[in-house]
């Protein structure tokens, strides 16, 4: 079924060497930040940047942009299309598959699980013969707080 590996470093770098890339100290420095990102936590290449400038870490946007591209055609991350108009990113955990919910109004971004989807999706994919790789689904909702804003006074 679904069976995103664990990365290590030691795991990226053969992986890289396998296809002919190498294993920089650049992405070495962001796959760490994606494996201590708590549950739930999300990036943006632009907000990576900024924790990285805050460890003093001289990665360019660009490398960041770059690397993330890389790390999510590997299966390394999840790119996640959020409400906000850009792409944040996560760690592709095996058997951690879940759903995200957004408020189209503030952006809140709640994570959940649901074991139908996924067998709903591993079948689709079985029945056209696809190996399933991920499945993700996104919901666009208004939350309850801004449902409150909306009432007419």
């Amino acid at each position: 079924m679904l069976n995103a590996p664990v990365y290590t470093s030691a795991s990226l770098k053969a992986e890289l060497n396998e296809k002919g890339w190498r294993l920089t100290p650049q992405r070495e420095t962001i796959l760490n930040v994606f494996q201590k990102l708590p549950e739930g936590q999300h990036l943006s290449a632009e907000d990576l940047y900024h924790e990285l400038q805050e460890k003093n870490e001289g990665i360019s946007l660009s490398t960041i942009y770059r690397t993330l591209k890389l790390m999510s055609r590997m299966g390394i991350l999840r790119e996640l299309e959020l409400a906000e108009g850009h792409k944040h990113y996560e760690i592709n955990q095996p058997f951690h598959h879940h759903h995200h919910l957004i408020c189209v109004r503030c952006n809140k971004t709640i994570e959940f699980k649901s074991d139908p989807i996924l067998k709903i999706g591993t079948k689709a994919a079985q029945k056209e013969g696809y190996h399933i790789l991920d499945c993700q689904l996104t919901i666009h909702a208004v939350c309850p707080t801004c449902q409150r804003s909306l009432l007419p006074l």
